[in-house]
Protein backbone atom coordinates (compact mmCIF):
# COMPACT_ATOMS: atom_id res chain seq x y z
CA UNK A 1 0.00 0.00 0.00
CA UNK A 2 1.33 3.60 -1.02
CA UNK A 3 2.19 5.91 1.69
CA UNK A 4 -0.14 8.33 1.13
CA UNK A 5 -3.36 5.26 1.16
CA UNK A 6 -1.46 3.94 4.34
CA UNK A 7 -2.10 7.55 5.89
CA UNK A 8 -5.16 8.12 4.45
CA UNK A 9 -6.67 4.64 6.13
CA UNK A 10 -5.03 4.92 9.50
CA UNK A 11 -6.58 8.35 9.52
CA UNK A 12 -10.05 7.77 8.49
CA UNK A 13 -9.84 4.88 11.03
CA UNK A 14 -8.85 7.12 14.06
CA UNK A 15 -11.63 9.81 12.63
CA UNK A 16 -14.19 6.71 13.25
CA UNK A 17 -12.67 5.35 16.31
CA UNK A 18 -12.69 9.05 17.91
CA UNK A 19 -16.43 9.11 17.24
CA UNK A 20 -17.45 7.73 20.58
CA UNK A 21 -17.11 10.13 23.24
CA UNK A 22 -17.34 8.62 26.63
CA UNK A 23 -19.34 11.45 28.39
CA UNK A 24 -22.16 12.17 25.93
CA UNK A 25 -22.14 8.05 25.53
CA UNK A 26 -22.81 8.23 29.97
CA UNK A 27 -25.54 10.74 29.25
CA UNK A 28 -27.22 8.26 26.29
CA UNK A 29 -27.08 5.71 28.40
CA UNK A 30 -28.88 7.16 31.61
CA UNK A 31 -31.75 8.50 29.26
CA UNK A 32 -32.28 5.15 27.79
CA UNK A 33 -31.91 3.77 31.65
CA UNK A 34 -34.66 6.11 32.20
CA UNK A 35 -36.68 5.35 29.49
CA UNK A 36 -36.21 1.17 29.98
CA UNK A 37 -37.37 1.85 33.53
CA UNK A 38 -40.74 4.61 32.65
CA UNK A 39 -38.75 6.61 34.96
CA UNK A 40 -37.86 10.49 34.88
CA UNK A 41 -34.25 9.91 36.67
CA UNK A 42 -31.49 7.94 36.13
CA UNK A 43 -27.85 8.10 36.28
CA UNK A 44 -24.71 5.99 37.50
CA UNK A 45 -22.53 6.03 40.30
CA UNK A 46 -19.12 5.04 40.47
CA UNK A 47 -17.57 3.57 43.63
CA UNK A 48 -14.32 3.23 44.73
CA UNK A 49 -11.87 0.01 44.55
CA UNK A 50 -11.43 -0.16 48.15
CA UNK A 51 -15.23 0.33 48.37
CA UNK A 52 -15.26 3.24 50.70
CA UNK A 53 -16.78 5.68 48.98
CA UNK A 54 -19.28 6.08 45.96
CA UNK A 55 -19.99 9.43 43.74
CA UNK A 56 -22.38 10.11 41.26
CA UNK A 57 -21.06 10.04 37.65
CA UNK A 58 -24.46 10.81 35.88
CA UNK A 59 -27.60 12.26 36.64
CA UNK A 60 -30.01 12.24 34.18
CA UNK A 61 -33.57 13.88 35.31
CA UNK A 62 -36.34 16.72 34.58
CA UNK A 63 -35.73 20.52 35.01
CA UNK A 64 -36.01 22.00 38.37
CA UNK A 65 -35.73 18.50 40.05
CA UNK A 66 -39.14 18.13 40.79
CA UNK A 67 -38.35 15.32 43.56
CA UNK A 68 -35.46 16.72 44.98
CA UNK A 69 -33.20 13.51 44.15
CA UNK A 70 -29.92 15.57 43.77
CA UNK A 71 -29.99 16.61 47.85
CA UNK A 72 -31.43 13.49 48.79
CA UNK A 73 -28.46 11.64 46.62
CA UNK A 74 -25.97 13.38 48.54
CA UNK A 75 -27.56 13.61 52.19
CA UNK A 76 -29.21 10.59 52.58
CA UNK A 77 -26.53 7.88 52.82
CA UNK A 78 -27.68 5.72 49.49
CA UNK A 79 -24.07 6.39 48.07
CA UNK A 80 -22.47 4.59 51.16
CA UNK A 81 -24.82 1.89 50.52
CA UNK A 82 -23.72 1.52 47.32
CA UNK A 83 -20.21 1.80 48.12
CA UNK A 84 -20.60 -1.17 50.98
CA UNK A 85 -22.97 -3.19 48.76
CA UNK A 86 -21.76 -5.81 45.59
CA UNK A 87 -26.00 -6.36 44.97
CA UNK A 88 -29.17 -4.77 43.49
CA UNK A 89 -30.29 -2.14 45.71
CA UNK A 90 -33.64 -1.47 45.75
CA UNK A 91 -35.29 1.30 48.47
CA UNK A 92 -39.41 2.34 48.70
CA UNK A 93 -40.16 5.29 49.28
CA UNK A 94 -40.79 7.00 52.63
CA UNK A 95 -42.70 10.36 51.46
CA UNK A 96 -42.84 11.75 55.34
CA UNK A 97 -38.95 12.74 55.18
CA UNK A 98 -38.85 13.18 51.14
CA UNK A 99 -37.10 9.97 50.08
CA UNK A 100 -37.73 8.78 46.83
CA UNK A 101 -38.13 5.44 45.22
CA UNK A 102 -34.90 4.16 44.27
CA UNK A 103 -33.54 1.20 42.55
CA UNK A 104 -30.20 0.40 41.27
CA UNK A 105 -28.40 -2.39 39.73
CA UNK A 106 -24.20 -2.84 39.50
CA UNK A 107 -22.76 -2.67 36.29
CA UNK A 108 -20.71 -5.37 35.29
CA UNK A 109 -17.77 -4.05 33.16
CA UNK A 110 -13.88 -5.21 33.20
CA UNK A 111 -13.59 -0.41 32.21
CA UNK A 112 -14.54 0.31 35.40
CA UNK A 113 -14.05 -1.13 39.56
CA UNK A 114 -17.64 -0.81 40.61
CA UNK A 115 -20.24 1.15 39.09
CA UNK A 116 -24.18 1.53 39.61
CA UNK A 117 -26.79 2.02 36.54
CA UNK A 118 -30.02 3.86 38.78
CA UNK A 119 -33.40 4.52 38.24
CA UNK A 120 -35.93 6.58 40.00
CA UNK A 121 -39.34 8.24 41.02
CA UNK A 122 -41.91 4.96 40.40
CA UNK A 123 -42.66 1.62 42.36
CA UNK A 124 -40.50 -1.20 41.11
CA UNK A 125 -41.08 -4.99 41.06
CA UNK A 126 -38.92 -7.92 40.09
CA UNK A 127 -39.76 -7.59 37.10
CA UNK A 128 -38.17 -3.94 36.89
CA UNK A 129 -34.97 -5.11 38.95
CA UNK A 130 -34.28 -7.96 36.04
CA UNK A 131 -34.96 -5.71 33.22
CA UNK A 132 -32.76 -3.13 34.74
CA UNK A 133 -30.24 -5.68 35.36
CA UNK A 134 -29.53 -6.95 31.91
CA UNK A 135 -29.76 -2.87 30.80
CA UNK A 136 -26.97 -2.53 33.41
CA UNK A 137 -24.87 -5.50 31.45
CA UNK A 138 -25.52 -3.93 28.16
CA UNK A 139 -24.55 -0.56 29.34
CA UNK A 140 -21.24 -1.89 31.01
CA UNK A 141 -20.57 -3.94 27.75
CA UNK A 142 -21.56 -0.36 25.82
CA UNK A 143 -18.93 1.31 28.43
CA UNK A 144 -16.18 -1.47 27.75
CA UNK A 145 -16.39 -1.12 23.83
CA UNK A 146 -16.00 2.94 24.50
CA UNK A 147 -12.92 2.33 26.48
CA UNK A 148 -11.79 -0.60 23.41
CA UNK A 149 -12.05 2.32 20.86
CA UNK A 150 -10.31 5.12 23.05
CA UNK A 151 -7.33 2.64 23.51
CA UNK A 152 -7.52 1.45 19.98
CA UNK A 153 -6.97 5.19 18.69
CA UNK A 154 -4.59 5.68 21.23
CA UNK A 155 -2.80 3.01 19.42
CA UNK A 156 -3.23 4.73 16.42
CA UNK A 157 -2.29 7.19 16.67
CA UNK A 158 1.17 5.68 17.36
CA UNK A 159 1.24 3.86 13.73
CA UNK A 160 0.93 7.12 12.72
CA UNK A 161 3.19 8.98 14.12
CA UNK A 162 5.73 6.05 13.89
CA UNK A 163 5.00 5.61 10.42
CA UNK A 164 7.80 4.49 7.96
CA UNK A 165 9.05 7.19 5.70
CA UNK A 166 7.98 7.37 2.08
CA UNK A 167 9.86 5.13 -0.53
Amino acid sequence: MPYNRVDIAVRELITVFSGVELTDLIDRLARAAAAVAGTTYAGFVRVDPLREEACCVHVHGPPGDPLRLLPWLHESGVLKELAASAAALRLSADRTVGEPIFLAEPVPAAACDHAYVWVAGREFCDADEHLLSRYATAAGRALEAASGMDAAVRLLRGVHAFRPAPR
